[in-house]
């Protein structure tokens, strides 16, 4: 990376950890953020921070391009459904979507990156600089899983699959060999309690890249946050993708769950190398 970094910063805890990450390096982090989305916090760990609404696509290169930024990066989750209702679209996401034959996930990040890259800003991944914080494999917290638990979290690597072929999503809720929840618009944390609300204490939760994930956005994320939720609908497994799957203060998350109970697995998919 140059020894300056665009963050384009959006919720949650990873805009923060990245710019840490960053500053560490010796490098000056010009941050943009988003309302109602980013924690203003973020400003202690930054050389500037600017803000946008969703949708300001074109703003957000001016602000970049204004700090001779060449390179950025896409941190943290943006809620759907609060950017369908406060989205303010201009004239570069409007570029971008009508290039797009379709507006789900993969299509509209890889068309904003594209976006910003036709303006003279690189995208790149965030885990070029947080690779320690992405998930190993094997048994990370909690007790070991029982011969149901395995298969569940067979099911759920299996269905989460197809959702993420779809691009849909990247959280499944499984218990006892049923399929009570598939993560859509909604988010993890409601579809967790949604498939609970359905099957009661005792669920698992499988969590996962889509198939052909870029590595440079919306990589799955858990943390903290994530153990609260599945504390107070009673799930007893949370299983993710090893190498894939970002764990937000993983020390704590860990921590918590060992205190909880809640097991928390790391998985390579079926006919994934190991190396």
């Amino acid at each position: 990376m140059a020894g300056r970094i665009g963050l384009i910063a959006g919720n949650g805890a990873l805009p923060r950890m990245f710019a840490r990450a960053a500053t560490g390096r010796g490098l000056s982090v010009i941050a943009v953020g988003h309302v109602d989305e980013t924690d203003p916090a973020l400003a202690a760990d930054v050389e500037r921070l600017d803000w946008v609404k969703v949708g300001q696509v074109a703003r957000i290169e001016r602000l970049l391009r204004d700090q001779g930024v060449t390179e950025a990066v896409l941190a943290g989750g943006f809620s759907r459904m609060r950017a369908v209702r406060q989205a303010r679209p201009d004239l570069g996401f409007l570029r971008i979507a009508a290039r797009l034959r379709s507006m789900r996930d993969d299509a509209l990040l890889r068309g904003i990156a594209a976006e910003f890259e036709s303006a003279g800003i690189r995208i790149v991944s965030p885990t070029e600089l947080l690779r320690e914080i992405l998930a190993p494999e094997g048994h990370l917290a909690g007790p070991p899983l029982d011969a149901g638990q395995e298969r569940d979290v067979a099911l759920g690597e299996e269905v989460v699959a197809l959702l993420g072929r779809a691009d849909v999503g990247q959280t499944v809720v499984v218990k006892a060999g049923h399929v009570l929840a598939l993560e859509a618009v909604e988010g993890t944390d409601a579809c967790i309690r949604r498939g609970a609300g359905l099957g009661g204490p005792g669920v698992v939760v499988v969590k996962r890249s889509k198939p052909g994930q870029d590595e440079r956005f919306d990589l799955p994320a858990v943390g903290p946050a994530t153990l609260d939720v599945l504390r107070e609908v009673g799930a007893r497994v949370l299983a993710v993708e090893a190498g894939k799957t970002l764990l937000l203060e993983g020390e704590r998350l860990v921590s918590l769950a060992n205190q909880v109970g809640i097991s928390v697995v790391g998985r390579m998919p079926a006919g994934s190398s190991r190396e």
